[in-house]
């Protein structure tokens, strides 16, 4: 399908993760990732921030209001809680959470994972994106959704990677 991969490797997309569990046959499968020159709790700190604010195109989904850049020390996220803020309102659910793995999550009828892959030295952040469309509307929800959470991982990135050079990890 087009726009159901950026940024992963073929293990990256073998694996299993939490939202697969969700969705049956899913009709729409995208998996977007990124390394990060960080520790796994450094980024997982910054998954965790994702209750804050969606840390994409904020003039598009935060009405304008910039994303936090300053780490704030949340706990960890509980199944049932709201899974971000956007356009001025709590959106989604949370579903599973792996504490320092993975963060699963329900949002406009799609169910999404991001995992904390520890690589060598590094760390694959990966989001995998399920849901029960459309076969029509899977490719533009697909495309659609490459361009919001390609600009969130490596918003992700660059802050994870500045906590770390900070000495700032969680």
């Amino acid at each position: 399908m087009i726009g159901d991969r950026w940024g992963v490797s073929d293990a990256d997309v073998r694996r299993a993760y939490g939202c697969d569990a969700f969705v049956i046959r899913p009709t729409l499968e995208a998996w977007r990732g990124v390394t990060v020159h960080a520790r796994p709790a450094t980024v997982w700190a910054r998954v965790v921030q994702v209750r804050l604010a969606p840390y994409s195109y904020d003039l598009v989904d935060n009405l304008g209001r910039r994303s936090p850049r300053e780490l704030r020390d949340l706990p960890d996220p509980r199944v049932g809680e709201p899974f971000t803020r956007a356009l001025g309102r709590d959106q989604g659910r949370i579903v599973a959470v792996d504490p320092g793995r993975e963060l699963t999550a329900t949002i406009m009828g799609a169910h999404l994972s991001y995992a904390v892959l520890p690589h060598g030295g590094d760390v694959r952040l990966v989001l995998k994106v399920v849901a029960r469309t459309s076969r029509w509307l899977a490719p533009a929800l697909s495309v659609g959704d490459l361009v919001m959470a390609r600009r969130q991982l490596l918003t992700l990135r660059e802050l994870a990677e500045g906590d770390e050079r900070a000495g700032r990890p969680r």
